[in-house]
């Protein structure tokens, strides 16, 4: 089966018209998937010092400007809105593009942006909390006529979400690379799983962990779906790696985050996207910055069919 490509838009640094004309393009390039985050500041965290553009709004334009591609974020912070907005967004979202969302969830990690704009940050363990209690909440009101919840942090009373979604089930996914629980939510609770900016051999240690909690929950482990995001890092001019990353905003974490990016040059894209189908990948996600090259975004979208095909030959290891 070949992998599916897509792109990863932080909606930041760009204007609204940039960004529609950005995932148009993509829409007609044939990507499989268009996505973006949901932060209030720009990331990486620089003071709130960059245009940045809220996400579920954006989204509602991503549906409506493209036809093929799936959307999705990657992914919600539970911390910011309550699960049964998240539940109506996901449906609203769903309808609008035709049957085309997917919904990303996570615990959260922009401690910054939560201060600035008044959110409660507890502590990864009470957030993962959340999240879990988050998870089959918004399954059963995507899925149930009612839902009632008594929960530590949430609460429904005979809620319903109507219209139903456009797709009999609409998929959730999880984003985080935490062995002991994002794994574990992401094997009892998720349609799919996301890690970001990891290298190749990181991505197969992870997914190994996916296998094994899927078999701690009596899953079959082919029934989770697996995507990794690489950092768009390509350049036509030769730069090093760790440069472009550390251009994106990345700091002195340039060189632990530059294994996870896609870099180098073009005509070792395909074996490097390979890497990552070896590795257990069934989607491989570039993430955009702005400003990116735009001469090395044509070459990479020009590579698709050459990917999609040189991936049906990949056998995971």
């Amino acid at each position: 089966m070949a992998v599916s490509l897509g792109v990863h838009v932080g909606q930041q640094a760009a204007s609204m018209a940039e960004l529609r004309s950005l995932w148009r393009r993509l829409d007609d390039a044939g990507v499989d998937w268009i996505s973006v985050w949901d932060h209030l500041y720009e990331a990486p965290p620089a003071g709130g010092t960059v245009d940045h553009f809220e996400a579920l709004s954006t989204l509602g334009a991503l549906a409506a400007d493209t036809s093929r591609a799936r959307i999705g974020c990657l992914v919600f912070c539970v911390l910011y809105r309550n699960p049964g907005l998240l539940a109506k967004a996901a449906t609203t979202l769903d309808h609008i593009s035709g049957g085309r969302f997917e919904l990303g969830l996570g615990a959260g990690w922009h401690e910054p942006e939560a201060e600035a704009f008044g959110y409660d940050f507890p502590p990864v363990g009470r957030r993962l909390d959340q999240l879990e209690e988050a998870l089959p909440l918004i399954r059963s009101l995507l899925t149930q006529d009612r839902t009632t919840h008594e929960g530590e942090h949430f609460r429904t009373v005979d809620a319903s979400c109507l219209p139903a979604p456009v797709q009999d089930r609409l998929p959730i996914w999880i984003g985080g690379t935490g062995e002991k629980r994002t794994l574990r939510l992401a094997a009892r609770h998720a349609d799919g799983w996301n890690a970001a900016y990891v290298s190749a051999d990181r991505f197969r240690e992870l997914n190994a962990v996916a296998d094994r909690w899927c078999d701690a929950e009596g899953r079959d482990p082919a029934t989770l779906r697996r995507s990794v995001n690489l950092i768009f890092a390509l350049t036509s001019d030769g730069t090093d790696v760790v440069e472009v990353v550390r251009g994106q905003g990345f700091g002195p974490a340039a060189p632990s985050l530059a294994p996870g990016a896609l870099g180098g040059p073009v005509d070792g894209v395909v074996d490097r996207v390979v890497e990552y189908v070896s590795a257990g990948a069934d989607e491989v996600n570039i993430a955009l910055r702005a400003p990116w090259d735009e001469a090395m975004l044509d070459a990479y979208l020009e590579l698709l069919p050459a990917i999609r095909e040189a991936s049906t030959k990949a056998t995971p290891s």
